[in-house]
């Protein structure tokens, strides 16, 4: 399980470093075997253990390529997914389309979410966190039935 937000940096090669209290787990789930793809409905990426992302693939082959919807998002999710296996400093590879996906500059953050990673850029970050405890607590959205059993 994966949580915590953590700041990291892109260095120049575009790699980032998965710190170092994640990476046993990485190395002993999936061998250092990473995903990263774009998150469709924000400007950040998503970064999977790859058993995780098998199973993203396992729903994602489930859709019909004849239903534009469904076929929008399997081209989207694997078009930009990209492959690779942390290096043994904990360097993982963003290639340049999730970079700029993403709008990442050198100071990032990631984001534990239990099974995988959000990765943003650090002032979108912090935009997107004040908008969320905002609407928190404002409310006068809509709760879900699971958002209503929820508790802390």
């Amino acid at each position: 399980m994966f949580r915590g937000a953590n700041a990291i940096n892109l260095d120049s090669k575009g790699r980032v470093t998965v710190p170092t209290r994640y990476r046993q787990a990485l190395l002993d789930d999936c061998q250092g075997q990473l995903v990263c793809t774009i998150d469709i409905q924000q400007p950040c990426l998503l970064l999977y253990p790859l058993s995780e992302w098998e199973e993203i693939e396992l729903k994602l082959i489930r859709l019909s390529s004849m239903n534009p919807h469904e076929r929008r998002l399997q081209r989207l999710l694997l078009g930009y997914a990209l492959e690779g296996t942390m290096d043994s400093n904990g360097r993982f590879l963003l290639s340049g389309p999730l970079r700029q996906h993403a709008r990442l500059d050198k100071q990032l953050m990631l984001v534990g979410q239990l099974n995988k990673f959000e990765l943003w850029d650090a002032e979108t970050w912090q935009q997107q966190i004040h908008q969320d405890i905002d609407t928190e607590q404002q409310g006068g959205f809509e709760l879900t039935e699971r958002l209503q059993d929820f508790s802390l």
